[in-house]
């Protein structure tokens, strides 16, 4: 379940033989968290059918990126993170603009979880306040990846078999709770809410360099698990938005503190109040081992690619993250939007733009090698500026 990290990977078991399907997991686990659980409230705002079409489209637009990272690790010698390749195929400019991304992304996602974590565990023991339990998560992960331990793919293929049983227990003892009046509603005034939301959701390339140690010497499976592994949680959001937004809908979602709007918390209270409590668990659960993953992701950053040590790289990974929960700057909606849509956006413009310069500048062989892609990616860097113009606009504009 949980390994040292840089320790060779060895499986044994029904694992021995099934590295596709824990690099699989892997990335899923990655791309699957904290996002998840605030699509529905979105969409539920803006209009399921529209919101389900979004998730169609932004899903398949970060299936194209995750490949593209996918080729530029294979192309490069050695183990490196985001911010090794930028540097190393776009300049120091393009190591400063994406370590900025990064680390708006990797903060703002372990801020998500900080609060997520925190409202999940009141919804099921209501005692005390969501601090406190955000507080004793905290504690928990931070000593955990401190020691250098993170979730492996078992830990990840387990709960997301858990939470795709979650999902149809879901539809098949609540389907008689889904309205149709919820499925139908639009509001063009909440156009953008859930571009953001969806956005994060999709992210999920940081744990790419990760898949060639899952991988080893059969590295020309990477681009079977990155297909796979980042077309089943556009699967599962379709499912899962689907009945969270028809159970719950716009209304009952407006009623909710900013932090309960969180879908798993809404459940609990619309829904069977059992399905609701297990449903928490494996949110928390979920988180958690993200958790793990991002938190180890951002301590690699500082340690491998700008060579702090141990130390300062682990004061600067826990203590950005636990203060802004703890000034209460944010609500776990807001956190998710701002993120997905300026770190994401960022992020995935410079991954284009590596894609297109590790093609004449790589210094190994690839396992595989897809198209130049150039209207995708004109499409797609088009698509992100306008994102980020929207959200700097709401910034600095309509506060």
């Amino acid at each position: 379940m949980f390994k040292k990290r840089g320790q060779p990977k060895k499986y044994t078991g029904f694992f021995a033989n099934k590295k596709l399907l824990i690099a699989i997991t892997t990335l899923m686990g990655t791309i699957i968290g904290a996002g998840m659980l605030g699509i529905p409230y979105v969409v539920a705002k803006a209009g399921l059918l529209y919101g389900l079409l979004l998730i169609i489209i932004l899903g398949l637009a970060f299936l194209f990126i995750n490949l593209f990272v996918g080729e530029i690790v294979l192309r490069t010698k050695g183990q490196h993170q985001l911010t090794g390749y930028a540097e190393k195929y776009l300049g120091p400019t393009g190591k400063r603009i994406v370590g900025v991304s990064l680390f708006i992304s990797l903060y703002g996602a372990l801020t998500a979880y900080l609060i997520g974590e925190g409202a999940t565990m009141y919804a099921i023991f209501p005692v005390g306040s969501p601090i406190i339990y955000t507080i004793i998560f905290f504690c928990l992960a931070a000593f955990i990846i401190s020691r250098g331990i993170k979730a492996t793919g078992k830990a990840e293929l387990y709960l997301i078999t858990l939470l795709i049983i979650v999902v149809i227990a879901l539809g098949l003892f609540s389907y008689d709770k889904i309205k149709s009046n919820n499925l139908t509603t639009f509001n063009p005034l909440f156009l953008f809410l859930p571009y953001g939301v969806i956005l994060f959701a999709t992210l999920g390339f940081t744990a790419i360099p990760e898949l060639q140690e899952e991988l080893g010497k059969d590295k020309h499976l990477l681009k079977k698990a990155l297909i796979i592994g980042s077309i089943i949680p556009i699967l599962i959001y379709l499912v899962f938005t689907f009945i969270v937004v028809g159970i719950v809908g716009a209304e009952n979602f407006s009623v909710l503190t900013p932090n309960e709007r969180i879908a798993t918390i809404a459940l609990s209270i619309y829904s069977h109040p059992l399905l609701g409590i297990f449903a928490n668990l494996l949110a928390i659960l979920a988180m958690f081992t993200s958790f793990l993953a991002l938190g180890t992701v951002l301590l690699d950053i500082y340690e491998l690619d700008f060579h702090l040590s141990k130390k300062y790289a682990l004061l600067l990974t826990f203590s950005i993250p636990l203060l802004i929960t703890l000034l209460n700057i944010t609500s776990f909606i807001s956190i998710l939007g701002l993120t997905g849509t300026l770190a994401g956006g960022l992020e995935g413009i410079i991954i284009i733009l590596m894609y297109h310069r590790a093609k004449k500048r790589s210094n190994r062989k690839p396992e595989y090698n897809l198209r130049h892609y150039n209207l995708l990616s004109y499409l797609l860097i088009v698509l992100f500026i306008l994102g980020i113009l929207y959200e700097a606009t709401k910034l600095f504009f309509l506060k």
